[in-house]
């Protein structure tokens, strides 16, 4: 099954717990505190393998999770760091963020790597919190989240001729004949559903990939026909290869047909109108072609193009020359630019407060903001000195004068996530 697009939810692993713990020896006084810390959460990572060409084992699953760090113990022993998920997925994997649409990585090389999600650092235990001030704190933290995060892959094929055309031109037909391809081939519209590779060698030892993408229709860089699964994948390649079946068979137009693609062609992206383009004119052994042929240079006098019998195997060898030499002059282009990365974002400097606060009808205070909400996760409220630590990180990010100013009274309810507290002295 050919899968080139699945959503997925991606879940971190959390880190491990610290330990609270003090050393106890018969004849060692004072031994002080020795709780090690937690291990760090696993991290996802999505890593190239050469041999994958679809999606299809991400298609069932919906959500990847990262195992937690061990937990830290006494005796001042750290926990284990959890091992990395390792998502595999074939060349020309992109990953967008679904909440922003911004691109994570495109990977197009084999054994490339990209962390996607990081996992969570370990909890602090209590011998990292001795100061000389207090050399013997009670308290730890637990494991800090894991990042989570909706991720939608989408493959685009790599290749370095991409076939274009209307449905049933030959396109699959051409691939067979030059590559060792076993393309499905039909005498009805829509037999290619998916975009079958061929590897093209030539007699000067120069190779290339061929890529036979599903045929198009008018309107479909808006969805209709095969829309949109055809185009992204044409977008990788560096030499459009766009055959026209030049004797018009089925009442074929060719210049119509020209003009259809290449609207749809610009209408979905202009960097994939701009690639080198040759037409390849099939069907050469029709009654009419040649006469189609001549009108169609005559329309378009500036097109190369070049004549080919997909049925009597001739002027192949001659295309696939000048689809080599093309090549040699192209350049592949970045698939996106730089604004479309979120690594590009700039970040600047402001003065909000990094957490807001509502008031629900029924007059609970409402505290949002992920540095606050992160604190609460790893905060160990059974302990004293924990619940302490917290009031302490709050007042000095400005949460209590914040609440104060909104009109808040001591004995009031504060709610952050699932957790209520009473603002008081």
């Amino acid at each position: 099954m050919f899968v080139d697009e699945v959503t997925i939810k991606l879940i971190a692993g959390k880190g491990g717990d610290g330990c609270t713990s003090f050393r106890r020896e018969k004849f060692v006084p004072l031994g002080g505190p020795n709780g090690g810390n937690g291990g760090k959460g696993a991290d996802i990572v999505f890593q190239v393998e050469k041999g994958l060409k679809t999606l299809v084992d991400l298609k069932y699953k919906k959500i990847i999770k990262g195992d937690k760090g061990v937990n830290g113990k006494g005796s001042n022993m750290h926990g284990a760091n959890a091992s990395d998920v390792i998502v595999k997925v074939p060349e020309g994997t992109t990953l967008i963020d679904a909440d922003t649409g911004l691109v994570i990585c495109d990977l197009v090389h084999d054994g490339e790597r990209f962390i996607v999600c990081r996992g969570g650092r370990g909890g602090r235990g209590n011998k990292a919190f001795a100061t000389q001030e207090e050399p013997a704190p009670k308290m730890s933290e637990y494991g800090e989240p894991g990042e989570e995060r909706v991720v939608k892959c989408e493959l685009k094929v790599l290749a370095d001729v991409g076939l274009v055309g209307m449905p049933s031109v030959g396109k699959s037909t051409i691939l067979s004949l030059i590559s060792g391809a076993n393309p499905k081939i039909a005498a009805y519209h829509f037999t290619t559903l998916s975009p079958n590779l061929g590897v093209v060698k030539l007699k000067d030892q120069r190779v290339f990939v061929m890529a036979d993408l599903p045929g198009l229709i008018e309107g479909a860089s808006n969805g209709a026909g095969l829309g949109e699964k055809f185009l992204k994948h044409a977008m990788r390649t560096r030499v459009i290869g766009h055959v026209i079946d030049m004797g018009a068979f089925e009442g074929r137009n060719p210049i119509e047909d020209y003009k259809t693609i290449r609207n749809e062609i610009c209408q979905y992206d202009d960097k994939l109108g701009r690639k080198p383009e040759l037409i390849i004119a099939n069907k050469m052994d029709l009654p009419d072609a040649e006469d189609n042929l001549k009108k169609f240079k005559e329309k378009f006098p500036d097109l190369e193009v070049v004549c080919v019998s997909a049925m009597n195997q001739t002027g192949l060898d001659e295309m696939i020359i000048k689809l080599a030499d093309m090549l040699d002059e192209a350049e592949l282009e970045p698939l996106y630019d730089d604004s479309k990365y979120e690594g590009h974002v700039i970040y600047k400097f402001t003065n909000e407060k990094p957490f807001t606060i509502t008031r629900d009808d029924s007059g609970v205070w409402i505290l949002k903001g992920e540095e606050i909400e992160k604190l609460l996760k790893m905060t160990k409220f059974q302990e004293d000195e924990s619940v302490n630590r917290f009031a302490r990180k709050l007042r000095g990010m400005g949460v209590e004068d914040e609440l104060e100013k909104l009109g808040a009274k001591r004995g009031d309810d504060v709610q952050i996530l699932d957790y209520m507290f009473t603002f008081k002295e």
